[in-house]
């Protein structure tokens, strides 16, 4: 049998993950491999930054490496708390977050980056250290009072609705680049928002990164 080369941790949701979401095996043009990090809500990983997850998610990682995975990622961006703590725990590359590229981006577009977050009300400075991107400018917009899209994938009370969740995405970017005219490129923090890049598009023709292009870039390396 074919060892699939990304293995991914993924929170413990039930959310549905249409094509583009990191939880659906049809958005990777290569194998992947899921593991669920049992009880690692989006409550405990989000909300509650809550450190006794670190265990388990480098667990359930050297499970997927003892299986011949190349590379491990996971599901949520808000895991760059705890990139360092994890990745020292493996000897495959191990990348948590989208919110890794922000050095990058910001080098390779000259100016401030945009960064559309899941939750702006969690996001901290020490989620930015744990990826070495505190030292960028940066400026960070929410999905907070997004209803379709924080009922259906923070809170999980309500089914998803993308065409809700285009307009809403649409709205939060169209406010970031209008609050924000210097910003020169987006990233997405969530590994849930890639589905809607071409409704982001119709807003903004600024680069957008996510999780599949570091996905894209890491696993190219290893091909």
């Amino acid at each position: 049998m074919h060892t699939p080369i990304l293995g991914i941790l993924m929170l413990d949701t039930n959310f549905h993950r249409p094509k583009g979401d990191i939880g659906n095996p049809e958005t990777f043009p290569f194998s992947v491999e899921f593991k669920i990090v049992k009880k690692a809500t989006i409550e405990r990983v989000v909300k509650m930054e809550d450190s006794a997850l670190i265990e388990p998610f480098v667990q359930s990682a050297r499970q997927l490496q003892d299986k011949g995975v190349k590379v491990i990622t996971t599901s949520c961006g808000f895991l760059s708390l705890f990139q360092q703590e994890i990745q020292s725990k493996l000897h495959v590359p191990f990348y948590s977050s989208s919110l890794m590229q922000i050095p990058l981006v910001y080098m390779l577009t000259g100016g401030k980056v945009g960064v559309l977050t899941a939750r702006k009300s969690s996001l901290t400075k020490k989620h930015l250290e744990g990826v070495n991107a505190h030292h960028t400018p940066v400026v960070i917009e929410g999905m907070d009072h997004m209803p379709a899209f924080t009922e259906a994938i923070v809170n999980e009370t309500d089914t998803l609705d993308m065409e809700k969740v285009s307009v809403e995405m649409r709205q939060a970017v169209t406010r970031l680049i209008d609050n924000h005219p210097d910003v020169r490129s987006i990233i997405l923090e969530c590994t849930n928002m890639p589905p809607y890049r071409s409704a982001l598009r119709e807003v903004t023709d600024l680069p957008i990164f996510d999780i599949l292009t570091l996905s894209r870039y890491v696993v190219g390396s290893i091909l």
